[in-house]
């Protein structure tokens, strides 16, 4: 592919890019928000209509995606991994439907590809010269999101609090010592322009791994504030989030907020025992000694809310390849619970509906050998063939939890979807 470099208005050929991608099949764009970290890679990235495409059929997908990976290895390849892949990689079962409709597993090579670097865009394609025509030419326009749903609760909160008692049986018991109980809201028989809901989403919630993902007509529309997994040369970087709490109305209220939060011995603890987690999932790809907790817990603060975030390291075994990586630690434990094949096991067993893409990971492998994964939460799944529109929270069970706050944390984490949506639970 040929590249060519263009300065322009930022925001205006952003958002004329976006609508235009629309036309295709597959579409994957990518922003950070202007959130910085040490392993902050890419600014924005548009990846445009597919030249190869990769779809799980739910049988050896690691080992099949690791095959197609090798035959485009030059290439930026954009994907998803779904929860669900779990049952590939544990003796784990996944009984209920699949109303949503994705794969398990996505990726595709694309043929356009639009770098957002500061003012300017760099494409990458046969002819980029008329792929920046196309958009910088193109008629952008204005598109409402006419929601006039309430959303379905899967789990009622008697159902909800039954299931938090059966957990916490099993965490006094010695089963599990934590939990990542999920539940799902949905509607059915929606009609809405995905963009425009990605769009306000992002308004409303902008996160360092902020995602638009479309795969013919199923979408993934995502305000993630969670790395999953990040290759960086030989370094692998996993940045677990365990630990929320609301935004204050005033700075002296989100300072004492922050100041609880990062002194609360619950969310502390939460977040200790992930970061053990990571740290022996990580161990089955690093080179011995070189796992290491680079920072835990620091609180970062997002639009809607405040978290505990750790970064843990490793340098990478080159004996392994990066879809072994990825499996080594799929899929993300703070989404899981500790152990982490006991904690799956139960949600299959309590939770009332399939995870399915959520709590899964969407991201990029980069044509230089770097790759880097979100896990998939704050985010909304949708199917506009079938118009079913579904999405999750969730949040961590210890045995200090309380089934009234962590129902309302639940509620916490939606409340940027309903805002976007405009509406409200049923």
């Amino acid at each position: 592919m040929a590249k060519a470099t263009y300065e322009v208005n930022r925001n205006i050929f952003q958002a004329k890019a976006l609508q235009w991608a629309q036309q295709f099949e597959q579409a994957c764009f990518l922003q950070s928000n202007d959130y910085k970290d040490d392993y902050a890679s890419i600014d924005a990235i548009l990846a445009v209509d597919a030249s190869e495409i990769f779809e799980s059929d739910s049988h050896t997908t690691f080992e099949k995606l690791t095959i197609f990976k090798a035959k485009h290895s030059s290439s930026w390849m954009f994907g998803f991994f779904s929860y669900d892949l779990k049952n590939e990689i544990e003796s784990l079962e996944t009984s209920f439907p699949n109303p949503v409709g994705f794969a398990d597993a996505y990726f595709f090579i694309p043929k356009v590809l639009i770098k957002f670097i500061g003012t300017c865009i760099e494409i990458e394609a046969e002819k980029p010269s008329q792929i920046y025509e196309s958009i910088a030419h193109y008629s952008a326009t204005d598109s409402i999101i006419d929601f006039k749903k309430k959303i379905k609760k899967r789990f009622s909160k008697e159902a909800y609090f039954n299931a938090f008692h059966r957990m916490m049986d099993h965490i006094k018991r010695g089963d599990i010592y934590e939990v990542n109980l999920c539940q799902e809201f949905y509607a059915e028989n929606v009609e809405l322009d995905p963009l425009a809901v990605y769009t306000r989403l992002n308004a409303v919630s902008p996160t360092p791994f902020s995602t638009f993902f479309k795969a013919n007509d199923k979408y993934i529309l995502s305000a993630s504030p969670e790395r999953f997994l990040a290759k960086r040369g030989d370094i692998l970087i996993s940045q677990p989030i365990k630990g929320t709490a609301a935004r204050g109305n005033t700075l002296h209220e989100d300072l004492e907020i922050i100041h609880a939060l990062e002194n609360n011995p619950k969310e502390i603890a939460e977040n200790v025992m992930i970061v053990d987690l990571v740290r022996n999932d990580l161990t089955r790809s690093a080179l011995p000694g070189t796992v290491a907790a680079e920072k835990r817990p620091q609180v970062h603060t997002f639009k809607q809310v405040h978290q505990l975030i750790s970064t843990i390291t490793c340098k990478i075994d080159h004996a392994k390849s990066d879809i072994q990586v990825i499996k080594d630690t799929f899929p993300a434990g703070s989404m899981t619970g500790a152990p982490k094949i006991s904690a799956m096991r139960l949600c299959d067993q309590y939770e009332i509906s399939r995870r399915g893409v959520y709590a899964g990971a969407v991201g990029y492998f980069s044509s230089n050998g770097d790759f880097d994964f979100n896990v998939i939460i704050r985010t909304i799944l949708y199917n506009k063939s079938s118009k079913y529109l579904s999405f999750h929270t969730g949040g961590a069970l210890t045995i200090e939890a309380d089934p009234e706050k962590e129902y309302n944390e639940c509620k916490l984490k939606a409340s940027a979807i309903l805002k976007t949506l405009n509406t409200e639970l049923e």
